[in-house]
């Protein structure tokens, strides 16, 4: 991944350089076949005390899996569940008040997809790429270790994944003589269209256009399932947002709502309001994310059947254009500050693994960022959305990587709330975040705000 700035790069290059000689042991030590805890908590010794920074765990997955390493490295290493805000804002805000405040104490960081880049251009997270070794690098969906990467280090190891998809109602599509899902946003507006006037469905499609981060990404993937993007991914200094491609996915996605497929209200929809449209069977297609799915097979939750429930990936504007969803998800990251790197990143191992994964997916229906577990008959049975959807989930791709992304994501969660409302133009949304971005690239630095994260 090319540098986002020679300011920028030299400053993080050196910072990585200083954190690469720190790590030096530990990647020896894995590169000889494994992670010991350098005679840490050896006999006679205290065990080494780890801090592991989470969100509310309702399934109680994670803290089980915490006791149970814990168990297992007993009189070695002992790891303390300190649970953070569930908002992901409040969360990323706590954080950043410790770090600069001189690192804090946690020692194992779980994050969202969206924080590597501006917590490694900070050199608040330690530059894993040493001892998560390519070959450990390649069992992962590729799309998770690229949201890892900045400035071609690796900074965190997937933990959970999710992926925007496109569902839809098999029973009326069939009714209405498709025999297949939409291809393309036209398709997709031609067969809402007729099934709206066959079935008397209320809606089209329903989608998430409200001021905030899903919004961004429901953007961003007209945008891109258009051949469009927001930085050009050859150089990250480049902005091309205002391109033509990212033109036609924005007069496409306002297309929904001007042509009549999408109400009015999806410029105030959220996840759970898109849903409760679509469980309710009043909409033909909903763009949403895998915990959807669950909720349509939930009887309390939904008025449709799950058999009624199609997956597929999102529309593209054209045949041979490539489809993208937006990638969410969470990863685990080594506090800089920390002392304790070996313990760390052996702990970091254990929840990472096949084993841990494969339970979180039985037991809380946390997509895996294994590729191996998508072959697995019991995961794919339990979890079905994995094989659902495994298209889509492999078609995700992440939001752009940049220590700015939230200074980033403000302006165009505004102006593509302003699209999906009527009140400006796609040529007026381009022009203005064209301009924006482009400001924001070059001031580079430190976001002076954060925004409201997604699953």
């Amino acid at each position: 991944m090319a540098t986002l700035g020679n300011r920028a790069g030299r400053r993080a290059l050196s910072r990585r350089e200083f954190l690469r000689l720190g790590a030096g042991g530990l990647a020896s030590a894995v590169l000889l076949g494994g992670v010991g805890c350098s005679g840490e908590g050896q006999s006679g010794m205290a065990p080494v005390r780890l801090t592991f920074s989470h969100g509310p765990d309702e399934s109680g997955t994670f803290r089980q899996q915490v006791e149970e390493f814990n168990r297992l490295h007993a009189g070695e290493i002992e790891v303390r569940y300190r649970e953070m805000p569930a908002d992901t804002g409040q969360y990323y805000e706590q954080l950043r008040t410790e770090f600069q405040a001189g690192g804090g104490e946690i020692d194992v960081i779980s994050g969202d997809v969206t924080w590597p880049a501006r917590f490694a251009a900070q050199g608040w997270i330690s530059d894993l790429s040493e001892f998560f070794t390519r070959g450990a690098r390649e069992q992962y969906l590729p799309y998770t270790i690229e949201s890892n990467t900045y400035e071609d280090a690796v900074y965190g190891v997937p933990w959970f994944t999710d992926a925007g998809m496109l569902y839809y109602r098999k029973d009326l599509l069939e009714d209405s003589g498709f025999s297949d899902p939409p291809g393309t946003w036209d398709e997709l507006k031609e067969q809402a269209r007729k099934v709206q006037r066959d079935s008397g469905t209320q809606y089209g499609f329903v989608f998430q256009g409200a001021d905030y981060e899903g919004g961004v990404v429901n953007g961003l993937e007209y945008v891109w399932t258009s051949g469009g993007d927001v930085l050009d991914p050859r150089d990250p200094d480049e902005v091309v947002v205002g391109s033509e491609q990212a033109l036609e996915g924005l007069r496409t996605e306002q297309s929904m709502v001007t042509d009549g497929v999408a109400p009015k209200a999806v410029s105030s929809y959220k996840e759970l309001e898109s849903y409760t449209v679509f469980g309710d069977g009043d909409a033909v297609f909903m763009r949403n994310w895998p915990f959807a799915y669950a909720l349509s097979t939930d009887p309390t939750q939904s008025r449709i059947r799950p058999e009624q429930v199609g997956i597929v990936t999102l529309p593209v504007i054209a045949e041979g254009v490539r489809t993208y969803s937006g990638l969410g998800g969470w990863n685990l990251f080594i506090n800089t500050a920390s002392g304790n790197r070996d313990a760390a990143w052996t702990f970091i191992q254990y929840l990472s693994a096949p084993e841990q994964q494969r339970t979180r997916a039985l037991r809380g229906s946390y997509l895996p960022t294994l590729e191996t577990l998508y072959e697995d008959d019991e995961v794919l049975e339990t979890v079905p959305i994995l094989a659902l959807g495994r298209e889509a989930i492999q078609s995700a791709r992440p939001r752009p990587s940049s220590p700015s992304y939230p200074e980033m994501s403000l302006k165009m969660s505004e102006q593509f709330n302003a699209l999906v409302r009527g009140v400006s133009s796609p040529e007026q949304v381009t022009s203005t975040l064209q301009a924006e971005i482009a400001n924001i690239v070059e001031q580079g630095g430190e976001p002076r705000s954060e925004v409201e994260s997604i699953p």
